[in-house]
């Protein structure tokens, strides 16, 4: 197993999962492109040999397969499962009985590789360079600098240090730009809901600076140690540990208050300054838009060093799905079963990659909570749905979660949440719009997330349904009428139950005031209005993008004959969602021409290799 990325790289050239790239290629832009295009492809790792401008090789795509994130961790990953599995619940060690005399002892060499240990030389630390001197990636044509966007950012409790009581998380460094000092400060991105937030806060709360180490490179276990969403207060070093096959070495500078990873490729050292902040961004970013200008905590950075020998790695974040798409189905792979082991009636759960991950959520649940009633089909309302739909929201990662559609397991045993146009046509079916649409006003969001017009705030929508069906979903258009004198037209479907309209500049109340409950539109369960009804019928990629991160619930949704009882709002007819750009939304990712033109040969290299 890798305790290097050189090791890494030498053994995916060695395999043919790594290609060498010798021609120049400019990190401003012309990568991204690259990487973009390659990963579309599912080609292999890109080593870039000869970066314009930088005197570091620089690697992507580590992992853009998952048969190439289950080959880099072949040898931990049966082992890990388990030991992730019986960590979590012990009791299922004694209702399964107890593992082979094979598998225990490789459960207890896991259990030593958890526990990073301190060395007292490190690698890294071997030559000092300035920021400057660091790979400039730029991904998109309006970010607003170079960023490092595979860090590894780490922390410790100002109020418990120590290794096991640290934070490793992926927070994005701007390296220049702004109105950040050169060479001196960079910008650290973190959002809500983080563990550095926790020690941020701690250090501000007792009048403390806090320290903070960037690493880059190292072991790929570190990579994905630094996305685990593990529970808050368990050290991300452990996880590393365990899925590398080696105790993580750190190594105390005599120059931080923080250990450093020793087998890092680069570091970056120095502190956060108490509660000053800088705007960071723009920065195109995984829900495919640019994330805008913002404050966000500034870096003084004291050291720059790097290993001899030292390679970047970097991935490109976009529209999904990208590179970051891998990341989550590893990490769906080794815990998928936690969520409905933590949350009691929670068969299963699916954050939909294609809408932007947080602004899709589906979940399988089960009712229990009526025994006495003959059967599921005399179900008229959710009871159950409702406790696990307000446990998600309270769960880590899926407390971001914007759109919540939940079902119950009992009415389909054959559904899967990760057939989504199924799982929705399910929805469409037994849903009851004067009931089963419960929304959570002027609450948080994610940061990325501009549709509820303000930095982390916005709205959260959970549709509940219970049942047997209660119609059957139009497969075709027919006669319908739209009122085209106010720019609603081009009516397309994207499947059954789902009409897609294209709407001007007309307010969504124009479209829902034109019917009544007895319209023969209402046959459609759902009606979404859209810029450009082609583009978001053309596949269910497009729809789910263009519906879930362009609206809003609390302000993008109406419906024909609406109503307001007792504080709840319901319709008798279509639900309508106003899924158009809005003018504070944030711009969509646009790729340079000349830069796609540019990089056309360099793609042909590789896929043809």
């Amino acid at each position: 197993m890798y305790k290097t990325l050189k090791q890494c790289v030498d053994d995916l050239l060695r395999t043919g999962e790594m290609v060498r790239i010798k021609t120049p290629v400019d990190p401003k832009l012309e990568m991204a492109a690259v990487q973009r295009r390659v990963f579309e492809q599912q080609g292999p790792a890109i080593y870039f040999a000869n970066p314009a401008g930088c005197r570091f090789p620089m690697v992507s795509n580590l992992f853009g397969t998952m048969r190439r994130v289950e080959y880099l961790f072949r040898d931990t990953l049966v082992t890990l499962r388990k030991t992730l599995e019986w960590g979590v619940d012990p009791a299922a060690m004694l209702a399964n009985g107890f593992p082979s005399l094979r598998l225990s002892l490789n459960l207890a060499q896991t259990g030593l590789h958890a526990r990073p240990k301190m060395v007292s030389r490190a690698a890294v630390c071997k030559n000092a360079i300035k920021i400057s001197d660091l790979p400039q990636l730029v991904s998109w044509p309006n970010d607003g600098g170079p960023y490092i966007t595979l860090p590894q950012v780490y922390t410790e409790s100002p109020l418990q240090p120590g290794v096991l009581h640290s934070n490793l998380g992926m927070y994005r460094v701007q390296l220049a730009g702004n109105d950040y000092l050169p060479d001196e400060e960079v910008g650290i991105h973190y959002h809500l809901q983080r563990g550095i937030a926790v020690h941020h806060s701690e250090a501000i709360t007792h009048g403390k600076r806090l320290a903070v180490n960037v690493f880059v490179g190292g072991a790929p276990a570190m990579t994905v140690a630094a996305v685990m969403p593990l529970p808050e207060g368990v050290s991300e070093l452990t996880f590393a540990g365990m899925l590398g096959n080696h105790r993580i070495p750190m190594y105390r500078t005599p120059w931080s208050p923080l250990p450093v990873y020793a087998e890092a490729d680069f570091c970056l050292s120095g502190y956060l300054e108490d509660s000053r902040l800088l705007e960071e961004g723009p920065f195109g970013d995984h829900l495919g838009y640019y994330s805008l200008k913002h404050p966000f905590p500034v870096m003084k950075v004291e050291h720059v060093w790097h290993r001899d020998g030292a390679i970047w790695p970097f991935t490109v974040v976009g529209r999904p799905p990208q590179e970051d798409t891998m990341f989550g189905r590893f990490i769906h792979e080794l815990t998928g079963d936690l969520v409905p082991r933590k949350i009691p009636g929670v068969k299963a759960v699916h954050a939909v990659d294609e809408a932007g991950v947080h602004p899709l959520l589906l979940v399988l649940g089960s009712e229990r909570y009526l025994p006495y009633q003959p059967s599921p089909a005399k179900r008229d309302r959710a009871a159950e749905l409702h406790t696990i739909a307000h446990a998600c929201l309270g769960f880590g990662q899926l407390a971001l979660a914007k759109y919540v559609f939940l079902a119950a397991s009992e009415d389909d045993p054959s559904l899967d949440v990760h057939s989504v146009d199924r799982f929705l046509m399910h929805i469409l079916e037994r849903l009851k719009p004067e009931q089963d649409l419960h929304f959570v006003t002027k609450t948080h969001c994610d940061t990325l997330d501009y549709t509820g017009g303000s930095l982390n705030q916005g709205s959260k929508l959970f549709v509940t349904v219970t049942g047997p069906p209660i119609r059957s979903l139009p497969h075709e258009i027919g006669e319908i009428r739209l009122p085209e004198h106010l720019g609603f037209h081009s009516p397309r479907r994207i499947f059954p139950g789902v009409l897609v309209v294209q709407a001007g500049n007309t307010a969504l109340e124009n479209f829902v005031d034109f019917y009544t409950e007895k319209d023969s539109i209402n046959q459609f369960s759902l009606i979404v209005l859209t810029d450009d009804a082609d583009f978001t019928v053309k596949s269910l990629r497009n729809f789910l993008w263009v519906t879930f991160t362009r609206s809003d619930p609390a302000t993008d949704i109406s419906g024909i004959a609406a109503f307001t009882r007792d504080k709840h709002w319901g319709c008798r007819g279509s639900i309508v969602i106003d899924a158009r750009i809005k003018p504070h939304h944030a711009p969509v990712l646009i790729e340079d021409e000349k830069i796609k033109h540019r990089v056309d040969q360099i793609i042909e290299t590789i896929i043809k290799r």
